[in-house]
């Protein structure tokens, strides 16, 4: 099979969808591999490493796009990769659809094939998001922090504190790996952390696993208020796979805190866990709405690229052997995991949370792939 790179073309974003790893692991598998000129270079890999591996360079985007039956990505395709889409291409990325119409529309149109980092399911796990999701429940607090300054709108607050000066108050929305990791990240600051969630088994193993200074509650209306009124710093970590992320913060909700708090939306590629929340990119990160800082920058892993990029194709290589080995269909057929990340199939959509997102008709994949 034909396998392409393309540099990744999003704001500020670093991450590269191969390493040289992952292109040794597909040459030996018997697959040509394409990487566009400089896709490397933001974290930190040269082309020279790719030929090395066996990749040949491409002068452009559209060269690559055109190469490629498989495209491996990070992010999803812009409007203006759009026309670079080829009916049965199959495209290999995080996609997020169910907060972005007009790109359903357009992989619809294009009729490719969707397989969603972001759906790709293992029991109860979501392996492709994982180690994403690892990287942004860490840098959530960080982000928190560095916008509680007062230099950088916030209360002026240093979350871990001082002697005879309480830490920051940290509260986290959804208890899975973004959550853990941002939990983990903030009881290291020495902050007083508070992670809600309605999963009693998940709160139950999170208390067993966590420094003391870590507490699972139960997310109810009143709890939440409770906690929000006391709250510096707010992480928004609550996932549907493949759907809409419900809104649990209320623009009302925000006239109850602290000026000056800051609010991390780390859903914001699936539409976000708070109602005032939006998509902002690296360059402009945050915005205020009734006194709250809000950060939602919608590709966070992105400014941490060489980290995120090998940890994510540690991820992502052993799946996408087997769709370069067996083709999209047999794979799918074969693994019920990579079954439930098909979102698209030629022009029909595959996948419920994505067709219940915009009342559109399903065809299920099982049948897709027949």
């Amino acid at each position: 099979m034909k396998i392409g790179c393309p540099k990744e073309i999003k704001n500020n974003e670093f991450r590269v969808g191969l390493t040289p790893n992952a292109v040794h692991a597909y040459k030996d598998a018997g697959h040509e591999i394409a990487i566009e000129k400089g896709a490397g270079l933001g974290s930190a890999i040269t082309d020279e490493e790719y030929k090395a591996a066996g990749a040949k360079i491409l002068a452009t985007a559209d060269e690559v796009w055109k190469f490629a039956d498989m495209l491996v990505k990070v992010k999803e395709p812009l409007e203006e990769e759009y026309p670079r889409m080829r009916e049965n291409q199959l495209v290999y990325t995080y996609f997020h659809f169910a907060a972005d119409k007009p790109l359903l529309d357009a992989c619809l149109k294009q009729k490719i094939i969707a397989l969603a980092y972001e759906t790709v399911q293992e029991g109860r796990a979501l392996p492709l998001l994982k180690p994403m999701s690892e990287v942004a429940g860490r840098m959530a607090i960080l982000m928190g922090a560095f916008y509680s300054a007062k230099s950088h709108g916030g209360r002026g607050l240093l979350p871990n504190g001082v002697t005879g000066v309480e830490a920051a108050n940290v509260v986290i929305l959804g208890g899975g790996n973004v959550g853990a990791n941002a939990a983990k990240a903030a009881a290291g600051l020495d902050c007083n952390v508070t992670v809600f969630d309605v999963n009693l088994p998940r709160l139950e193993y999170l208390g067993e696993i966590l420094p003391a200074n870590v507490k699972g509650i139960y997310n109810d209306p009143v709890s939440l208020e409770k906690y929000l009124r006391t709250a510096d710093i707010v992480i928004g970590s609550a996932l549907i796979p493949g759907a809409k992320t419900p809104k649990l913060i209320t623009r009302e909700h925000l006239k109850i805190m602290k000026p000056g708090a800051v609010l991390v939306d780390v859903a914001i590629d699936q539409g976000g866990c708070f109602e005032t929340s939006k998509p902002t990119k690296h360059d402009h990160p945050i915005f205020e709405v009734d006194g709250i800082i809000h950060y939602c920058v919608a590709n966070m892993p992105g400014a941490y690229a060489r980290t995120s990029t090998f940890a994510l194709n540690n991820a992502t290589i052993g799946y996408g052997l087997q769709l370069a080995n067996k083709g999209v269909e047999k794979a799918c057929r074969e693994n019920p995991a990579l079954l439930l990340g098909l979102n698209t199939y030629k022009g029909e959509v595959t996948y419920p949370g994505v067709a219940e997102a915009f009342g559109l008709k399903l065809k299920p994949a099982a049948e897709a792939v027949k």
